[in-house]
């Protein structure tokens, strides 16, 4: 329980942290407002999750678990897919700012692809999910109520979920503004608009990992013994 709490903390604090350097939490609302519920959404999914984990593994008797080519082949989906969402985040082609030398770049393109990451993700880490939820079911009765608990909660959350990660491409916007008034030099190496670049990688890698938090809980409680670390392909 403490390993997954551990790994919980660092996905709460991935994203929020990332937005905090970057002074952005606060600058849709007043006050915070942005960084609290986002913070309080990731802490009621972590909470779900792991008070079923851990119910889960205390209700499960010794020796009740998911045979063992069923939950080493999630895990390898899990791994392969992850690999594929980060790939494609680190890997695309980031918008160019086209158009003559003169005209400054807009974030629109911008704005496009990131949307277009994030629905990417809305559409393959529920697939994904809905996988390892499938194979708990087949594993025990009381993995099979965790994954009826957490199919109940992914529906109530969705929305929230939506409403937040929404606002991060304005958020952004409000992040290339400021660079692009600090700075004119964007065609430069090391310039405003390569660095615009990466943080908007940082903080779709950030999205990632939060959005694929409950199914790594998932995976803790059909596999003790899942690292989630051996899953990452940077």
């Amino acid at each position: 329980m403490t390993r997954a709490l551990a790994r919980s903390h660092f996905h709460r604090s991935s994203l929020i942290r990332v937005l905090t350097d970057m002074a952005l939490v606060d600058a849709v609302e007043p006050g915070g407002t942005f960084a609290e519920k986002l913070g309080q959404w990731v802490d009621i999914a972590s909470a779900i999750t792991l008070r079923s984990v851990h119910s889960a593994s205390v209700a499960t008797p010794a020796g009740a678990k998911a045979p063992a080519k069923a939950s080493s082949a999630v895990g390898e989906e899990f791994a392969r897919v992850r690999a594929a969402l980060v790939q494609a985040i680190q890997k695309s082609e980031l918008p160019k700012p086209g158009g003559p030398l003169e005209v400054e770049p807009t974030f629109e393109p911008y704005r496009r692809y990131y949307m277009a990451q994030q629905r990417d993700m809305a559409l393959k880490v529920p697939r994904l999910q809905a996988r390892v939820r499938a194979v708990l079911v087949g594993a025990s009765p009381a993995l099979k109520q965790l994954a009826a608990l957490d199919e109940a909660f992914a529906t109530m959350l969705s929305e929230r979920e939506d409403q937040l990660l929404s606002k991060l491409p304005s958020l952004l916007a409000l992040r290339f503004k400021h660079l692009q008034q600090g700075s004119p030099q964007a065609e430069q190496p090391g310039g405003w608009l390569a660095r615009f670049g990466h943080e908007l990688q940082t903080v779709l890698l950030a999205e990632l990992d939060v959005r694929l938090q409950p199914t790594v809980g998932l995976l803790e409680a059909l596999n003790p013994h899942f690292d989630q670390e051996k899953t990452h392909h940077s």
